[in-house]
């Protein structure tokens, strides 16, 4: 036993003193770093920072085909996630793989479920290296939700002001995230170079037949064309989409609420089994004590 806890001693001080001559980042450095890059969204946990550290030795030694790399790329900036490809999928794998450490002690313990603890690990993989595309998808719900304001603020001001910079930027200080940050992007483009170009890098990034009617609007208004009954005949069009967004929202509140009023029927059955249990355990203590 004493040598077992020397060893271990004797390792611990081999890692620091190696890690102390190659410059290896702290964990709390490798924190800060985390929540710098991060851009205020969310601090990073230690665990998210020891599982990115293995993700990276990983990702070094992965070899994707160039046409799914490229894919899987223009997905990740889609969804404003600052990786690269093969971090991604190397993620993908560990978290797969912490599901597959499961597997070892359901081998001895119970061997039965061995099959579904595999099931899980192809699971997990598929859904953390899908998981891009669920974040695509509510981030361009989100835009979609916003964009009925945008093109009410646009038809209001389409009559006295046709500078499609200027409103763009006008309107981003009330933006969502979502939004915000696409148009964020589009005015800064659309200052280095071609107006109409950055519009379209738009419409490709977000994906939304929505957004493309918008976008539709504002190159003719760039063209000089008269789109004051475009802009009217949108805004109506996206109310009525919004109140069916809206409508699809409000019916799935009563299941929700049904579900949690189950629980919390279950929760007071349960005080009342556990009382019930407790006494009766109390009173035949009592008459055979």
């Amino acid at each position: 036993m004493l040598q077992i806890i020397i060893g271990v001693l004797f390792g611990i001080g081999v890692y620091f003193i190696f890690a102390d001559l190659l410059r290896i980042p702290t964990l709390k450095t490798t924190k800060a770093m985390a929540n710098l890059t991060s851009k205020g969204k969310k601090k990073t946990k230690t665990l998210e920072v020891w599982l990115s550290d293995l993700a990276s030795l990983i990702a070094k030694h992965l070899k994707l085909n160039e046409y799914n790399r490229m894919q899987l790329k223009s997905d990740l900036r889609t969804a404003g996630m600052e990786i690269t490809p093969e971090q991604h999928i190397a993620n993908a794998i560990v978290k797969a793989g912490i599901c597959g450490s499961l597997t070892i002690p359901a081998f001895f313990i119970f061997p039965i479920i061995t099959p579904l603890t595999i099931a899980l690990i192809f699971a997990m993989y598929f859904k953390e290296s899908k998981g891009v595309q669920t974040r695509i998808k509510k981030k361009r719900e989100a835009i979609e939700f916003e964009l009925p304001r945008l093109v009410f603020t646009i038809e209001k001001k389409i009559s006295h002001d046709r500078n499609v910079l200027g409103m763009l930027d006008e309107y981003r200080e009330i933006a969502g995230p979502e939004l915000k940050s696409e148009i964020d992007i589009t005015v800064a483009d659309m200052r280095s170079g071609n107006a109409e170009s950055a519009l379209i890098r738009l419409e490709s990034r977000v994906g939304s037949s929505m957004l493309s009617d918008v976008v539709r609007g504002l190159i003719s208004i760039l063209r000089g064309d008269e789109t004051e009954s475009y802009w009217a005949a949108l805004s109506i069009k996206f109310a009525d989409i919004l109140r069916q967004l809206l409508n699809v929202q409000a019916g799935k509140v009563p299941g929700k609420v049904k579900r949690l009023s189950m629980v919390m029927l279950f929760c007071f059955m349960a005080v009342y089994i556990v009382v019930i249990c407790t006494e009766i355990m109390t009173s035949l203590g009592a008459m055979f004590g």
